[in-house]
This record gives structure tokens, C-alpha cells and sequence, in this order.
């Protein structure tokens, strides 16, 4: 009688009067993965009144264009349920220039039953060289501050 034991890299056979063969096993194809996008600019909001992430909020990323003077779009989401969003400027490209974030509060607070005199907060800002730029706003219905995050 044979015994057939299957290990992960090799085939072994062993049974009366046969000698131990050991072969190798064919390889598995490693499934092909391709890298993980990185990006060199994410935000938040936290909304401070209440001590949350401020969830389902539309984000406008407009860069100041040197050639016309005005504002380009060049990216746009809506925060997750962490209150983020983290995918703005691919690192793959050159990023260099003056940016500006337009969180579309108004109607995140109009859902929440609180008057804010914020329809819309703006926060501009310069990203130079290839380190990583967070950009959030704290807030509440009647005011926001901003820092560089990590």
C-alpha cells in the first residue's frame, strides 16, 4: 500500500519496498498586485460641536493656475464615515503649487438641525516637494481652524 503525503513545496511517496521520492512541486503563480497608489494630500473635518467625524461632506481641490490668475479644479470627494478623504494628487506627478480646499459644509449642517454661518469654508494652501500634505478643519456651526496635520 502507498501513502501519498502532500506538503507545500514537494511531493513525498513512501510505502513497503519503495525508497523516498521527494519532487518538487509545480509554483504557484503569485497573483499579480499592482502597487498601491499613493497620494500626497488627504483632509478631514471634525465637527467639534459633537465630538465626531463630519461624514458625507463634499470637498472641491482647485489649484491656482500662474498662467490665467484663477482657480482650476482638479479634484473633488466626499468625506467617508471617518470623515476623511484621502485620496487627493497622486505621488507618481510633480504637485508643486498653490492649492485651495472647499469643504461644502452648509448642507452637512442643515442635516444636522443647526444653523451655521459657514455655507462653505476655504483653505489655501502651498504644497512644495514630495512630502505627504494632511490639511483637516476642526469645526463646529460657528467656527473652524485648520493646521498641517500628519
Amino acid at each position: 500500500m502507498k501513502h501519498l503525503l502532500l506538503l507545500p513545496f514537494c511531493l513525498v511517496c513512501i510505502g513497503p519496498g519503495i525508497s523516498p521520492v521527494v519532487a518538487a512541486a509545480p509554483a504557484a503563480a503569485a497573483p499579480a498586485v499592482a502597487p498601491a497608489q499613493r497620494y500626497q494630500l488627504s483632509t478631514h473635518i471634525l465637527d467639534v460641536g459633537r465630538g465626531r467625524p463630519a461624514v458625507g461632506v463634499p470637498i472641491l481641490l482647485y489649484r491656482l493656475s500662474k498662467q490665467e490668475d484663477a482657480w482650476e479644479k482638479v479634484g473633488e470627494g466626499v468625506t467617508d464615515r471617518n470623515g476623511r478623504i484621502g485620496n487627493f494628487l497622486p505621488q507618481s506627478q510633480s504637485n508643486d503649487g498653490i492649492y485651495k480646499l472647499r469643504f461644502e459644509t452648509k448642507e452637512y449642517f442643515r442635516k444636522q438641525k443647526q444653523e451655521s454661518i459657514y455655507p462653505f469654508v476655504e483653505v489655501v494652501f502651498e504644497i512644495r516637494g514630495s512630502g505627504h500634505y494632511h490639511i483637516p478643519i476642526t469645526m463646529s456651526a460657528n467656527g473652524y481652524g485648520t493646521y498641517r496635520g500628519n
